[in-house]
């Protein structure tokens, strides 16, 4: 198994050791640095040549949406993970221009960091639920802030994981179209499986896309011809 070495970039050494803390044990991880600021981590990230950064937003000299603007272009065989306390929707589009490859609330758990370490080091993109929605949201309304539409375009990928021949839905997904395909409303499908609303939608949404379609009826009739439905 190779390792993955990790850079971990961040202004507060209580953060970088709560991330160190989190990765003990895992033994396809290694911590092989660390940076407090934008341009520690554009220095360190060619000097130690790491196979991920986890990077902060709101730091000192270079901000880390500055500092992975740059290493995309010096560095593109590194993959990019941002942190933040935040997740507002200037910081996340902003991030996914910078070419970061996922998006993390600090307040994430170990499973969820996990997950998003995985799903990046492995050529995937990774964003937290509450980020997806409003990507999607974004999406959904023409890109807010005014973004460009080819960044609005630049989205829709992310949104999407990579599918195989059985669309590679998840359990959730499968439970929800079998539910949408019944006639059942977002709020209706929430309800009965004890998710907000937003989480409905996006999913929903991951659905359309994954499948291909555009709308309840396609859906539904895609759904039946490739035997989706129990």
């Amino acid at each position: 198994m190779n390792t993955c070495k990790i850079l971990l970039v961040d202004d507060h050494s209580l953060v970088r050791d709560g991330i160190k803390s989190l990765l003990e044990g895992e033994n396809d991880l290694q911590v092989i640095g660390e940076a407090s600021n934008g341009e520690e981590a554009i220095r360190f990230t060619g000097e130690l040549s790491p196979d991920l950064v986890i990077c902060d937003i709101r730091m000192p000299k270079k901000t880390g949406i500055e500092a992975v603007t740059e290493m995309t272009k010096l560095y593109p065989g590194v993959r990019y993970i941002m942190l933040s306390m935040h997740d507002s929707e200037e910081y996340i589009l902003k991030s996914i221009q910078a070419g970061a490859h996922g998006y993390l609330l600090k307040d994430a758990g170990k499973e969820e960091f996990m997950k998003a370490i995985h799903s990046v080091i492995e050529g995937g993109k990774y964003f937290s639920g509450d980020v997806s929605s409003i990507l999607v949201n974004s999406l959904m309304s023409g890109g807010g802030m005014n973004i460009k539409q080819h960044s609005v375009a630049k989205l829709e990928p992310l949104l999407e994981p990579e599918s195989n021949t059985n669309f590679n839905l998840t359990k959730r997904e499968k439970q929800i179209l079998e539910k949408a395909v019944a006639g059942l409303s977002n709020k209706e499908i929430a309800e009965e499986l004890g998710i907000s609303k937003r989480t409905t939608e996006v999913h929903r949404f991951n659905l359309m896309k994954k499948l291909n379609v555009k709308n309840i009826l396609d859906l539904s009739n895609k759904a039946r011809r490739f035997g989706l439905l129990d």
